[in-house]
């Protein structure tokens, strides 16, 4: 699997994140986004029009993909806690989305490294690495 056991729990958790994608003259593109994890850790991107959003053709082009999941636990103490998920993308259609009214056409991100904080550890304990 290419998350962590508290990574996956907290991912079980979140229920919602940003996904930031490139288009072909470099304007970064970024909108919150539902999301599934699939069991051999690639991750779904659902939307009511996936399939025309430009999200979904920045995929299709080729943008390589940025997808964040994070929270503030706490003001005070500041404690905060996240993932980001850096990778490859495709356009996919008829799959199931995330959510049953969603468009059947989604974004499945491939992990090539994954970056958490204050998941494994205290909220400025970073880890990166690599997806295995």
């Amino acid at each position: 699997m290419t998350f962590t056991i508290n990574e996956q729990q907290f991912l079980a958790e979140a229920g919602i994140g940003r996904l930031a994608t490139v288009s072909p003259d470099g304007v970064v593109q970024n909108n919150p986004t539902s999301y599934r994890v699939n069991a051999d850790g690639t991750i779904d991107i659902g939307g009511m029009r996936m399939r025309a959003s430009r999200k979904c053709r920045n995929v299709e082009v080729g943008s390589r993909v940025s997808f964040v999941i994070d929270q503030q636990v706490s003001s005070d103490p500041y404690v905060i806690r996240g993932i980001e998920v850096r990778g490859t993308a495709e356009a996919l259609d008829d799959e199931e989305p995330p959510f049953p009214p969603q468009e059947r056409a989604v974004i499945r991100i491939h992990p090539e490294r994954i970056i958490s904080w204050g998941i494994d550890g205290g909220s400025f304990d970073f880890t990166s690495r690599g997806a295995e």
